[in-house]
């Protein structure tokens, strides 16, 4: 036999005993006792696992004397025995259901020591599981209200959008890929995402200070959105005719280029009579102080409170006017067009009408026990004048003619003729063009 020929037939021979080792172990069982402040819903049977794998299950849970609940669990071999530094967690396999807790293990290192069957790994290895309703239990009832009306709102939010969803959870997995480079490349600068904090927290605590400030903020935000929300299609009517808008808009903006080109021309061509307008506004200023009570009065006058006072209640009605004015105008224009020869015949005897008046309210002022009286003495025609150069002659009037003047008509004497003359023969008046009078009927004497 040669040498290469032993030595393979004594590793042929180390790899017989391998096997038949790990064959005669693998049914080996090792049992641990683990020591949790509560079962977390475990029962008989659960899965023992290492990274994943069923390694063993539960075959016990008791209750001890200081009231921890002790699971007793078989790990098998070659996962068995652990060593020291050995620590286990119950965790479940999803949120939803109630025997669906397992066991993970992680291993100490295999340089330890190994752990006995029967050992105990205290609470200071073992993690107990924090149920949902614990961390429920731990909110006040506002809080629990609040969560409950999230969970119904995102409900609501998700009803009949299964498929739309589904598609936005294939961009799940980019998202999370995508934002683990952004993190790290966050994280890249520690200084300035340092930075970043310590200001954000200061923004922050500034901002929680004018919380009330914020919350009006907020509120009248919410106000804002909710009025434009209200007037969508009037927006949507405005955001149609925005290009029309913008093209006119540019259009005027180009024409304006030219019109700037003009003002600036007259602008310094104003620039020489400009220079009085100092002076000009210095004495229009008084004038400005002294109009403040007329434009005042006349801001009354157009417009004040109360109902029927002021020139705005007045065109209201001039409508009304108008309408009646329509019928009746036409008629009081035609009686004051015929009015108006009789007023031009009247106008040249006014002062004898205001002397009559005078007169008569002297002969009627005087008074006694019964009232007022008046002296009337009729006069008649008793006598007759005629004028010649030595004076005139006073002559009686037979009685028989002595009532001719009211038989044949009374005197038609021009304005002015009841008295003598003045001496810039103002009276009588002659306008014999308009007036039916004789200017020869005067008084007699010079």
């Amino acid at each position: 036999m040669t040498a290469a020929r032993g030595v393979a037939l004594g590793a042929l021979a180390v790899a017989v005993i391998v096997v038949a080792v790990v064959l005669l172990s693998s049914g080996e069982t090792h049992t641990y006792k683990l020591d949790f402040q509560n079962a977390g819903q475990l029962v008989k049977d659960d899965d023992v696992q290492i990274g994943g794998r069923r390694v063993g299950s539960v075959k016990k849970i008791d209750l001890t004397a200081n009231n921890v609940a002790q699971i007793t669990i078989e790990v098998d071999s070659p996962y068995a025995p652990l060593h020291t530094g050995t620590t286990a967690i119950i965790r479940a396999t999803s949120l939803s259901g109630v025997a669906n807790r397992y066991i993970a293990l992680t291993p100490g290192p295999n340089n330890n020591p190994r752990l006995d069957d029967g050992a105990v790994l205290t609470e200071a290895s073992t993690t107990s599981p924090v149920d949902l309703d614990q961390l429920f239990d731990t909110l006040d009832p506002p809080t629990r209200r609040a969560l409950q009306q999230v969970i119904k709102g995102t409900a609501t939010q998700y009803e009949g959008r299964g498929k739309t969803n589904n598609k936005a959870a294939q961009y799940f997995n980019p998202l999370l890929s995508t934002s683990a480079r952004l993190v790290n490349e966050v994280d890249r600068d520690q200084q300035a995402f340092e930075d970043l904090v310590v200001y954000g927290a200061k923004v922050t605590t500034a901002l929680a200070q004018r919380r009330s400030d914020l919350t009006g903020l907020v509120s009248n935000a919410n106000q804002t959105a909710q009025a434009i929300g209200n007037e969508n299609k009037a927006l949507s009517r405005a955001l149609a005719e925005l290009p029309d808008t913008l093209r006119t808009g540019n259009t005027t903006f180009v024409n304006l280029r030219a019109t700037l080109v003009d003002l600036n021309n007259l602008t310094d061509a104003s620039k020489p009579a400009t220079k009085h307008l100092a002076k000009f506004f210095g004495e229009l200023r008084p004038l400005i102080a002294e109009a403040v009570p007329t434009i005042h009065d006349l801001r009354n006058l157009i417009t004040r409170p109360g109902a029927n006072n002021d020139t705005i209640d007045l065109l209201r009605k001039a409508p009304t006017l108008a309408h009646l004015a329509t019928t009746t105008f036409p008629d009081s224009i035609a009686a004051l067009r015929k009015t108006r020869p009789v007023l031009q015949f009247i106008r040249p005897y006014t002062p004898d009408l205001v002397g009559w008046l005078r007169d008569f309210g002297q002969g009627a002022s005087n008074y006694d026990a019964n009232g007022h009286y008046a002296r009337i003495q009729p006069i008649f025609n008793a006598f007759s004048f005629t004028d010649n150069p030595s004076g005139g002659t006073l002559r009686a009037i037979p009685n028989t003619d002595k009532l001719a003047g009211f038989q044949t008509g009374n005197l038609e004497r021009c304005p002015g003729a009841a008295s003598q003359p003045p001496a810039d023969n103002s009276a009588p008046f002659r306008d014999t063009g308009s007036l039916d009078c004789d200017p020869s009927q005067v008084l007699p004497g010079p």
